[in-house]
């Protein structure tokens, strides 16, 4: 039996940096995948997008942000109207109370602006430090690493921490990056735990981060089986990525909404 050598900090930052090429190969389509114009409908988004997906999201926003178009606007919102408007993404109640207390939040200190500072965004209602980097990163091109179910399950998986602490593993893994990398590096993250490294079964036979990945073998190695988990409109091209027959992936893969 062989005893694996401990892996330096060194090699750590050395193999977290060829993830982190892989991935800029891997998914040049890599974004924020919450449609919006400006920060706050950014910021109303992501509060919506809490145990909800960016697609349903995505699906209530154009009428919402059609409607409310102002910090004001949310401020002084029909609780009723506004409920029902989001009613789709869940836990609506408790979201519309975010909304309308952000609205006036930002109109009583800030101008009606979303502010551009992280210290500043987590004073406000419905935004926690995971939105904040979302919203800097997005909105105002400050770099930021957002610590979602997504990201924080691949930088476990591939053993670039062991923390668990959503904050604590923003900054190991900030570490290991130079920090104009952080808000791709976060979107190509997510991208990958949405279309490739599932939660329960990761497509590890079909993934270009199987040389670099110690939980190799989590999912099915075999390429036909691991092909079939490839996810989203470039299912195929991920599949071609790592030599396999992008035919291997079915149709309704390449058409399954990510999640």
């Amino acid at each position: 039996m062989t005893t694996r050598t401990p892996e330096t900090d060194l090699g750590r930052t050395r193999r977290a940096r060829r993830i982190g090429r892989v991935l800029t190969e891997t998914h040049p389509d890599a974004h924020c995948e919450l449609d919006h114009s400006n920060a706050l409908e950014l910021a109303v988004a992501t509060i919506l997008s809490a145990q909800c997906t960016d697609k349903k999201v995505n699906e209530v926003t154009p009428k919402l942000f059609a409607r409310y178009r102002t910090a004001a606007d949310y401020a002084g919102a029909d609780r009723a109207e506004l409920e029902e408007l989001i009613r789709p993404t869940g836990f609506y109640r408790n979201k519309t109370s975010s909304l309308i207390n952000l609205g006036r939040e930002l109109c009583e200190r800030y101008d009606g602006e979303v502010p551009g500072k992280l210290a500043d965004l987590v004073t406000l209602p419905g935004i926690g430090r995971k939105t904040a980097n979302v919203i800097l990163g997005n909105a105002f091109g400050v770099p930021g690493i957002t610590v979602d179910t997504h990201f924080q399950r691949l930088v476990q998986r591939w053993r670039l921490t062991g923390e668990t602490d959503p904050v604590k593993i923003e900054h190991a893994i900030g570490a290991l990056y130079p920090k104009r990398d952080w808000t791709m590096l976060s979107h190509r993250i997510i991208f990958h735990g949405r279309r490739v490294c599932h939660a329960r079964k990761p497509a590890c036979g079909a993934c270009t981060l199987a040389k670099l990945c110690p939980a190799y073998g989590t999912g099915p190695t075999d390429p036909v089986a691991a092909a079939k988990l490839l996810k989203g409109p470039r299912a195929r091209d991920l599949a071609a990525a790592v030599g396999l027959d992008p035919d291997l992936v079915p149709q309704q893969a390449a058409a399954a909404d990510v999640p």
